[in-house]
């Protein structure tokens, strides 16, 4: 089933700026080869939602083995079954 996912991964007690972990995070969810947007708030994601949520807990998985005690995750996750769902397809032209 495909996915449009919408991930926040915010790690708490790292300090004032969380830059460099965020950029790790999304560093992560790149790897998967999935196709990934970053914005303000997070980061969006779109393919198969077993392959979008395994990449999910491999980048929270690391980012704890790599040091951060603790993360607040936020996901927001889009199905159809109408239609195959996807980020282009939801901006506006």
């Amino acid at each position: 089933m495909k996915a449009i996912v919408e991930i926040q991964i915010i790690p708490i007690g790292t300090g004032v700026s969380v830059r460099k972990e965020v950029m790790r995070a999304h560093e992560l969810l790149e790897e998967s080869g999935l196709e990934i947007s970053l914005h303000a708030n997070g980061s969006n994601m779109e393919g198969e939602l077993a392959e979008v949520l395994a990449a999910l807990q491999r980048t929270i998985e690391t980012l704890h083995d790599e040091g951060i005690t603790r993360l607040s995750t936020h996901v927001k996750i889009g199905t159809r079954t109408d239609k195959v769902p996807s980020m282009a397809g939801k901006l506006f032209k």
